[in-house]
């Protein structure tokens, strides 16, 4: 199996060389970084309907965590182009986090869609290095397709649990492995080393369950469902919510 992966890969190599070679010589990535929001940007819309119920459902639970002062302070890692603002309850307060800065206006846009919520600020950093986020102060994070692309989930993890507060959640929405026998997972592994180029760094092969049960949460609510979008070689997802 393994030299028929290998062989395939290299099919796959030559078949994208271009790709490769642009990334090779350092061409591709600030390419990647300008045109990916737009990629998303149309994802993100053709996701969110099929996945609307679900999204609702899950973050509808951040009203539980208000309190008296009908405020949350929330922390969306990867925000990306704001896809999930039109899903949180009124009473959020934002602050907006992601490594590339071309998601800006993007993120201008939802905003002015979605005035029921408040706006903190957008800080560009990776979510292995949150330091302009104190700690514990945060109620929730949401964290919706980034821990494929991070370098490192576990750090990215030790972040998320640094933030929040006693009792804060992390809600989460990751696209996963399909399991290791089957063969969807050697697909997975063909297309994976292309992949990274077109998604920005994103990988198909992370067990990201295992990053989230070894994360030191005190209790995790887990499900997994089937990608919404059947076209792409991405496996399927797990959505729940971890609570410090």
């Amino acid at each position: 199996m393994d030299v028929l992966v290998q062989l395939l890969q290299l099919l796959m190599l030559l078949l994208t060389l271009p790709l490769h070679l642009m990334a090779l010589l350092g061409f591709w990535q600030p390419l990647c970084k300008s045109y990916f929001p737009y990629l998303m940007a149309v994802l993100a819309a053709k996701t969110n309907r099929r996945m609307e119920n679900k999204k609702r459902e899950l973050f509808s639970e951040i009203k539980g965590l208000m309190g008296t002062s009908g405020k949350v302070a929330l922390l969306e890692l990867g925000c990306g182009t704001g896809a999930n603002f039109q899903f949180y309850p009124a009473g959020c307060r934002i602050t907006c986090l992601d490594p590339n800065p071309h998601f800006e206006k993007f993120l201008k846009r939802s905003m002015a869609e979605n005035r029921h919520l408040q706006y903190e600020r957008f800080v560009v950093a990776p979510g292995e290095d949150m330091k302009q986020v104190a700690d514990g102060s945060m109620d929730v994070v949401v964290c919706t397709l980034v821990l494929c692309s991070v370098q490192s989930p576990k750090r990215v993890l030790q972040e998320v649990h640094r933030v929040l507060r006693p009792g804060g959640v992390l809600f989460f929405w990751e696209h996963v492995a399909y399991p290791r026998a089957s063969q969807a997972f050697m697909w997975q592994h063909v297309f994976e080393p292309t992949w990274k180029h077109i998604g920005d760094g994103c990988y198909l092969t992370r067990e990201t369950w295992k990053d989230l049960e070894n994360a030191q949460f005190s209790e995790i609510q887990m499900e997994q469902q089937p990608p919404p979008l059947k076209w792409l070689p991405v496996g399927p997802h797990i959505m729940g919510k971890a609570v410090k």
